[in-house]
């Protein structure tokens, strides 16, 4: 009745625009911006999270036992029911029972040194304990004249349960030590029943003195004596078959000779290593200076190279001859790692696809690694498990189960089967992704949108092409920061070129749950498919270290606090781009704007809303390029709420004087500057700042995924300060 009242009917063919009594609607008006519509997006977009797969996970393996504040080692007493030892850095040795783990009992106590890397270091049973009630520890001491000895002491017990007043010590073999770091410290005998000892180079920065190839000091080595077969009176005896077997035995410093305890030299730190019993090979981690860390397997007499050598590269030569052993694997501190823990050799039974693998870990990231054949007498390194721990030491069970000290925490972990094996959605090849074109994987996904920004991000000398990919029917909003959030199932894609050659393409997900993860695929130098890498590695390329990042590292840069979306941001993408499916050039937020990629329209145009200026463009004030240039490169992790445990603030939006930088004391080294602040207004040469962003070692900036020193960008910032007047 309504509708027949109204004259409409039902039906239609009544008035209105279905029927043929009017004209038809007028036509929208014609786009104006880059894009004529917003591109449907069907493929790429980001899958499920993996929910499992990895070989091993890690668990608490005593929850129930308190924390044990600084834990060094753990070993597992050599008897039918253990006790588990457990050393703390500041000189306590606690014991507890692992079928009761609910409390630690203190076994002994001495007096250490325990300042920078020394304290109570390494532990081992007497072979024929405990019918002979002896222990053997390794620790530093204060000293005068050097500040510290590293000292080996036996100690005969009075009680194997609970030693008392009657517990003697007696040192077997005491070090100088003129530094607090570099120490070594861990022990362990034998199958040969002889005590090794590993020393590192006596600290300093790269091993001044070079000590590693001087053979007349005990540092910088591996020692081998006899302690079981000497007679009274006689702290050790030099094994026949030592290298320089004749010599007199060596005092704590420098010695006429070469010392005859030595049993290889070449080393730096070799911080923790382990024999594998089936096979006697010792395996040792040393600790690297700036770039890399290394695994060696040591051999008798064997030079490993340092400081001639670090890894397997030249790190300095002078003074340096003969032949040196390059380890067996490395990696380097590209990707986040900065000292490596070594382990052991796995031989339990609970993950069968470790067994006869060595496992180590770094002590910087929590990454744990083993060892993977390469069919060729080599070794490649497969990563096991990405933890937030700070692994400082590794132990085995009397079933060959493999277990770890986590430092800060003062927990033992153990590495268990995960369970895993479930299906990883993120496949292997980029042509499967749905990200690329179907016919050409070199090219993008029509569903895709191109983008640009204004500061682009240091990428050792890459030319990178982004893109956005936002599921269809979603769309993008701006936070107060000026950050662009966006929903699940986005992917954001970079393609990475150098010399026009694509050499790697990265995928930055939002996945379906709301967490952020990101995945790197290496190109084929044919430019027809990209593979999936796992794990990080580092390829020559066009004459440089081209760093592939593990996939844990992501979101160490794309940090929560800074958006997870690094590049886009209002101020990022406020800049005219053209549009290659349309040739058309227009400004970026207009054009994503009026396709709908917005929830909310823009709060102004293009000229009332913030942007930054391109840190290149040699016409626009150095001071504004230099702080897009933090802004770009630091202000992820230094700002309010970041990660790092320094109080800076490099946002563009942040006055100078509020940054926490300018003339402000440095917080996490010096770097050997004369009268240094992170920025000194008017001295480049003394801003803590620079001398960071102009280096690639561990004190470098940034600190992951470059090998190659931005020099333009060193350059703006050091003319930038050199012209400052103060801090306003």
């Amino acid at each position: 009745m309504l509708l027949w009242a109204l004259g409409l009917s039902a039906c239609g063919g009544g008035g209105g625009y279905g029927g043929g009594n009017g004209p038809p609607p007028p036509p929208p008006p014609p786009l104006t911006g880059g894009l004529d519509a917003r591109p449907q997006n069907i493929s790429c977009v980001a899958p499920d999270r993996s929910q499992g797969g990895a070989l091993v996970a890690v668990g608490d393996a005593f929850p129930n036992l308190p924390a044990i504040t600084d834990p060094t080692k753990v070993l597992v007493e050599p008897v039918a029911d253990p006790r588990w030892f457990v050393l703390r850095k500041s000189g306590q040795l606690v014991v507890f029972d692992p079928d009761n783990a609910n409390s630690t009992t203190n076994y002994l106590t001495i007096t250490v040194n325990s300042s920078g890397e020394g304290g109570l270091l390494g532990m081992a049973f007497h072979p024929d304990y405990p019918a002979v009630p002896e222990i053997f520890l390794s620790y530093t001491r204060n000293h005068t004249g050097p500040p510290m000895r590293t000292v080996i002491s036996r100690f005969i017990l009075d009680s194997i349960v609970s030693p008392g007043a009657g517990t003697v010590r007696e040192d077997v073999l005491v070090v100088n030590q003129d530094f607090n770091n570099h120490n070594g410290g861990d022990i362990a005998f034998g199958a040969d029943r002889l005590l090794y000892i590993g020393l590192g180079d006596g600290g300093g920065a790269n091993d001044p003195n070079n000590r590693g190839q001087d053979t007349r000091h005990l540092l910088g080595s591996f020692l081998r004596i006899d302690v079981v077969g000497p007679g009274a009176g006689n702290p050790y005896d030099i094994p026949a078959d030592n290298q320089f077997f004749d010599n007199d035995k060596c005092g704590p410093g420098l010695n006429a000779s070469d010392c005859p305890e030595i049993y290889a030299w070449g080393m730096r730190n070799p911080w923790r290593w382990s024999f594998d019993p089936p096979t006697g090979d010792l395996w040792a981690a040393d600790v690297g200076q700036d770039a890399w860390e290394e695994i060696d397997r040591i051999e008798l007499a064997g030079n490993y190279g340092w400081r001639c050598r670090e890894g397997a590269h030249n790190f300095n030569t002078n003074g340096c001859g003969g032949s040196t052993i390059d380890p067996v694997a490395e990696y380097s501190h590209s990707a986040g790692n900065f000292s490596i823990t070594g382990g052991y050799v796995y031989r339990g039974t609970a993950i069968a696809g470790l067994v006869g693998r060595y496992v180590f870990a770094d002590f910087g990231s929590g990454r744990i690694w083993a060892l993977q054949s390469d069919g060729q007498g080599g070794y490649t390194l497969e990563e096991l498990v990405n933890t937030s721990t700070a692994p400082s030491s590794f132990g085995v069970d009397q079933a060959g189960e493999l277990y770890f000290t986590a430092f800060f925490t003062g927990r033992i972990m153990q590495l268990v089967a995960s369970g895993g094996g479930g299906q990883d959605p993120i496949p292997d090849l980029l042509s499967d992704s749905g990200c690329v074109d179907p016919g050409n994987t070199a090219q993008a996904y029509a569903g895709l949108v191109p983008y640009d920004i204004n500061a682009p991000f240091w990428s050792d000398g890459a030319v990178k092409e982004r893109f956005i990919g936002l599921p269809d029917g979603t769309t993008m909003s701006i936070d107060a920061d000026d950050d662009w959030v966006f929903p699940p199932g986005t992917v954001l894609v970079k393609n990475f070129r150098l010399n026009g050659q694509l050499i790697e393409t990265r995928h930055l997900m939002r996945h379906p749950d709301g967490a952020w993860a990101g995945y790197t695929y290496e190109w084929n130098a044919a430019q027809t498919e990209a593979t999936r890498v796992r794990g990080g590695k580092v390829m020559p390329i066009d004459g440089q270290d081209w760093i592939f990042p593990d996939e844990a590292e992501c979101l160490q840069c794309h940090t929560s606090v800074a958006g997870q979306a690094l590049g886009l941001e209002t101020s990022q993408l406020n800049r005219d781009f053209t549009y290659p499916s349309t040739g058309r050039t227009h400004n970026q937020l207009e054009t994503l704007n009026e396709v709908m990629m917005f929830a909310s329209p823009l709060a102004g145009t293009p000229a009332t809303l913030p942007s930054m200026p391109d840190p290149a463009d040699t016409d626009a004030d150095t001071g504004e390029r230099a702080r897009a240039y933090l802004h770009t490169n630091c202000s992820q992790c230094h700002q309010p709420g970041g990660p790092t445990p320094v109080d800076i603030d490099f946002r563009y939006t942040t006055l100078l004087a509020n940054t926490n930088s300018c003339d402000a004391a440095p917080q996490a080294g010096d770097l050997g500057l004369v009268n240094p602040r992170i920025i000194v207004p008017g001295a480049a040469s003394r801003s803590v700042m620079v001398a960071r962003v102009n280096r690639r070692d561990s004190q470098g900036m940034p600190p992951l995924a470059s090998s190659i020193v931005d020099a333009d960008g060193v350059a703006l910032l050091s003319d930038w300060i050199n012209g400052l007047t103060g801090c306003n």
